[in-house]
């Protein structure tokens, strides 16, 4: 649409000292005479927008021109950043481009340098950002999904399901949704949905039953008490990953560190990232896990 595309041509000037009108006819795949007719449009609406020719030139805005902001404060605008800030930590799609469009807006670029968030592992993920699109578009539209999911266990499953909500707990994202397989409210986690895919069937959102908010809400909650027993050569490692009263000291230099996690691979893996400079002593199954995974390592390694 025609208003769109002024919009996004001045959020595009906001960015950019200056932009060629073909550079702008070809993104928006319309004739530069198209785009000369949109900046006579918005010359009229009232936005200080101009032309230079020669070799240098192209369209621009007054310097200092920024939308109106004043349904937000100076504080609020903060909060709204480190919101985005946050959630692209966690790798929800997009936000760059909003964080853009919202530092267009107010013309501050040091609101979106104060701070700078990377909960990203060392892989990339290519595929997540089409997958929580697909599943955003799907919530919002009410469209029914298919996709793979690889469970707890490594059992592959093709399920159908009507997709109600994104959570983020801990250190992954959810998907809350009735599966048509089960004819139940489940939780998925979006790393196990493989090759999600939007059908044309529509939903009507379901009451969720208070049997299924508990199971729910308790999914959400496997916590599990650890308490660990750390050589003091990793003493500044547990300071930067720790508060200082989950630590205490033991009179012959080890370390006992108690907290409470939710049990899955992440924690199993941070445990053995501390090699042999750490002990589980509480719980015993936990114990027992990291037993197994560290024999069976050394086994590959003495073969």
């Amino acid at each position: 649409m025609k208003i769109n595309r002024l919009l996004e041509i001045t959020m595009i000037l906001l960015n950019n000292d200056s932009v060629t009108a073909k550079n702008l006819a070809d993104r928006f795949d319309v004739s530069t005479r198209t785009i000369y007719r949109d900046i006579d449009v918005l010359s009229s609406a009232g936005v200080p927008v101009y032309t230079t020719t020669g070799k240098s030139g192209g369209i621009s805005l007054m310097e200092d021109y920024t939308l109106n902001k004043t349904l937000l404060s100076e504080k609020e605008s903060e909060g709204l950043f480190l919101a985005l800030k946050i959630m692209g930590a966690t790798r929800y799609p997009e936000t760059e481009t909003i964080l853009n469009k919202v530092g267009a807006i107010f013309k501050k670029n040091e609101i979106n340098d104060w701070i700078d968030i990377d909960f990203a592992g060392w892989s990339s993920h290519p595929n997540e950002r089409n997958k929580f699109t697909d599943i955003k578009t799907a919530i919002i539209n009410k469209q029914i999904i298919s996709f793979d999911y690889i469970n707890a266990n490594g059992d592959k499953s093709n399920r159908f399901a009507e997709p109600e909500k994104l959570i983020f707990n801990t250190n992954a994202w959810f998907l809350v949704a009735f599966c048509l397989n089960k004819n139940e409210h489940r939780m998925f986690r979006i790393s196990r949905m493989k090759k999600v895919n939007i059908t044309n069937r529509l939903f009507e959102k379901r009451v969720m039953t208070s049997e299924e908010r508990f199971a729910l809400q308790e999914n959400t909650k496997l916590f599990i008490t650890l308490k660990l027993r750390f050589s003091d050569k990793v003493l500044n490692r547990l300071y930067d990953d720790f508060e200082e009263n989950f630590i205490t000291k033991n009179d012959d230099g080890s370390i006992d560190v108690t907290v409470s996690w939710s049990e899955d691979e992440w924690v199993y893996g941070y445990i053995l990232s501390f090699g042999n400079y750490v002990e589980v002593l509480e719980p015993a199954h936990i114990r027992d896990i990291i037993t197994e995974r560290m024999v069976a390592a050394l086994k590959k390694y003495n073969k």
